[in-house]
C-alpha cells in the first residue's frame, strides 16, 4: 500500500510518500509546498492544491493521511491552519483517495514511542526508519511520520468501520 502523509500549514505544507507491506516500510518521496506570503489566502490555498495534485499524480498513492488540528491559543493562527488543512484534505478526496485523520500525539507515539516527542526526535526516528529519505525539512519529516502512523493503524481503523472521521472508500 502506498501512503501519502500530509502535514498541513498555510506557509509550508509537508508531504511524504511511503510504501507499506506488512511491517516493512519503504521511503518513496517527500517534499514541502512553500506558499508565497505576498499572495492572498485563496491564492496560497491554490498553491497547496496544485502541489498536492502534482505529488498525487507523480507518486500515485493508494490512500492519504493528515494530522488532526490541535487546539491553538491564537485564533488567527488556528483559522489559517484550518483552511490549509481543509485544502490539503480535499485534494486526495477529490482524486478518489480515502483520507485518515490522526491526532498529533498518536502520530508521535507511533513513530517515536511517546506522544510528547519533539520535532528533532521525530526527524531522528524518520531518518532511522527510512534511511533512504536522506536530509529533509521538518514539515516533510512530519508528513512521513503521519504516513507511518497511517501504515500502523490503517487496517484496524478499516475494521472499525472507517478511518477516524473520514470513512473509507
Amino acid at each position: 500500500m502506498r501512503i501519502l502523509g500530509i502535514d498541513p500549514g498555510l506557509q509550508r505544507t509537508g508531504w511524504g510518500v511511503i510504501e507499506a507491506e506488512g511491517n516493512r516500510l519503504q521511503y518513496i518521496a517527500c517534499g514541502t509546498i512553500a506558499t508565497n506570503p505576498t499572495l492572498s489566502t485563496a491564492e496560497r490555498l491554490a498553491e497547496i492544491d496544485a502541489g498536492l495534485v502534482d505529488a498525487i499524480k507523480t507518486w500515485e498513492p493508494d490512500t492519504a493521511a493528515i494530522e488532526e488540528t490541535f487546539v491553538n491559543r491564537n485564533p488567527a493562527s488556528a483559522l489559517k491552519l484550518g483552511v490549509a488543512r481543509g485544502a490539503a484534505m480535499v485534494v486526495p478526496a477529490r482524486m478518489g483517495l480515502s483520507v485518515g485523520e490522526y491526532p498529533a500525539n498518536l502520530v508521535k507515539k507511533s513513530v517515536v514511542g511517546t506522544g510528547h516527542a519533539t520535532k528533532d526526535q521525530i526527524g531522528m526516528m524518520i531518518r532511522t526508519l527510512l534511511p533512504s529519505a536522506g536530509k529533509m525539512g521538518t514539515d516533510a519529516a512530519d508528513a512521513l511520520a503521519i504516513a507511518i502512523c497511517h501504515a500502523h493503524h490503517y487496517s484496524s481503523r478499516q475494521k472499525m468501520g472507517g478511518i477516524m472521521n473520514g470513512g473509507v472508500r
